[in-house]
Order: structure tokens, then sequence, then C-alpha cells
């Protein structure tokens, strides 16, 4: 009696694996599955690949999903909001007056690169701002920014 590998045992490996990310949580097991997922569905179009075929399929699947995760996909997903940054990180940032003050509201300012994560922040100001004015922050307080004209 021989053993064959069957599609679905490479989906239960596979299915295991991304669990197993759960425990260590590397974010590299789950290419692993996921290479066991691509061999599975190989697998159930061509029935007929001997098990050394089926390994080193899956070795090379699972490690161009690893290579292409840690070379291109995670790269891109750099946190740029500075969310959980002390807030002695955030001041100088500097950004442009979407909405001049006006009594009894607070104007608005946007920033390009978000500062605490949110691009645009409602202001206060001792100096007299306008729209397209550049701004400083000096101080936070609450959900408002003390800002400053910048010169």
């Amino acid at each position: 009696m021989t053993f064959q590998i069957e599609y679905w045992h490479w989906v239960v490996f596979g299915m295991l694996l991304m669990m197993a990310e759960i425990v260590v949580p590397s974010f590299t097991i789950f290419w692993f599955g996921l290479g066991a997922m691509v061999l599975a569905a190989l697998l159930a179009v061509l029935p007929d690949l001997s098990l050394s075929i089926q390994m080193v399929a899956w070795a090379l699947v699972s490690c161009a999903f690893a290579l292409a995760w840690f070379k291109f996909l995670r790269p891109r997903m750099v946190d740029r909001t500075k969310a959980g940054v002390a807030r002695e990180a955030v001041m100088g940032e500097t950004g442009q007056v979407i909405l001049a003050p006006q009594s009894p509201r607070r104007g608005q300012v946007r920033f390009s690169t978000p500062v605490l994560g949110a691009d645009e922040w409602e202001f206060i100001c001792d100096e007299e701002v306008e729209t397209g004015d550049r701004v400083m922050i000096v101080d936070i307080s609450g959900n408002t920014l003390i800002v400053k004209k910048r010169a």
C-alpha cells in the first residue's frame, strides 16, 4: 500500500501554517502556508506530480512569497503617521491653514505628512492668520494644536 499525497493534504498543511502565525508573530510562516495553498491548487490540476517535485515547488513558491513580502510589500507599509510618537517629536511640524479661525470656531490646518495620525487638525493661534498661511506647531491641547505663524 503506497501513500499518495492529495491536494487536500496541502490545504490542511497550509491552514496549519497560517494558524501558526498567530502564535509566532513574525509574518514569515504565513507565506509558507500560502505556498502550500498554491501547491494544493497546482496538485488539483496536475494530480500526478511526484512528492519531490511537490516539495521543490512548495519551497520555491513559499520563498518567492516571503521574498516579495520583505523586499517589495513591507517597505511600502512603513507607518508615516507618527501616531504613538511623543508630543515633543511633532513640535515644529509645519502645515498650511485651510480654514482661518473665526469666532467662535477654530481654524483648520493641513499637514503634508500626517501628524499624530491625522492630516487635518483644528488649531488655536494668538496671531492673525489667513487661509494659505504656513503655521508651526508649538504645543498640543487635547484635540487642538496650538500654532504660531511661520515667518
